[in-house]
């Protein structure tokens, strides 16, 4: 009825109505085939009776009879095959075009992603991006030469202290003593000498004296 309104189904709804007839079609096959087999057992039993009761005419007839119910069971089987092949096809076309229509859409959607880029602001972005980067390096890389730099004056300088330490374990004086030799320490201006550095100083010029 819904050509007399001016609508036309779509291909999805021929697809779903053509399955759903053929879903109807294996439920009534498969229906007569359960009614055939009674039938065919019904007549198992009655030739076994009619050859019993030795009733060879009915007993033919029955047999013959069977023969037919048999032939029609395969026909049965057949046709179901055939119809869930045919089924089957129809799924496959319904999944085809669900996939056409899915990937339609993501056309589409691609289309406008690739209007809305703008290739040479992109570009220009990525070399902002890449010269800041360097310029970032850069000054990572001068601040780490400064924190070695300044590292490995420490470092000279705890060297210096120990040196200092072991000549003046060598001579037997202890460290801080304030010598004011030059080959000790850095010239420094004149300053009043402690009373108790006095001896430290007339036992050092007395080792000098020695040696």
């Amino acid at each position: 009825m819904d050509w007399l309104f001016g609508r036309r189904k779509t291909p999805e709804e021929m697809l779903k109505e053509h399955q759903r007839a053929l879903k109807k079609a294996i439920r009534g096959i498969e229906r007569e085939e359960r009614q055939l087999s009674s039938q065919q057992e019904k007549l198992k039993n009655d030739i076994r009776k009619s050859a019993k009761d030795q009733q060879m005419a009915v007993c033919r007839i029955q047999a013959k009879d069977l023969v037919r119910t048999r032939k029609h069971i395969r026909k049965m089987l057949q046709m179901k095959t055939q119809i869930q092949a045919v089924s089957l096809k129809i799924q496959t076309m319904k999944s085809t075009v669900t996939m056409a229509e899915a990937m339609k859409g993501v056309s589409k959607a691609m289309g406008k992603m690739n209007k809305t880029m703008n290739m040479p602001q992109l570009q220009q972005v990525m070399r902002d991006f890449e010269r800041e980067s360097g310029v970032m390096d850069a000054k990572q890389d001068m601040m780490d030469d400064m924190i070695d730099s300044a590292m490995e004056d420490e470092d000279d300088e705890a060297e210096a202290d120990n040196m200092v330490q072991q000549v003046l374990e060598e001579l037997g004086l202890a460290a801080g003593s304030g010598l004011a030799d030059a080959d000790l320490a850095a010239p420094v201006p004149a300053a009043p000498v402690a009373a108790e550095d006095e001896n430290l100083m007339a036992r050092l010029n007395a080792l000098r004296k020695d040696d």
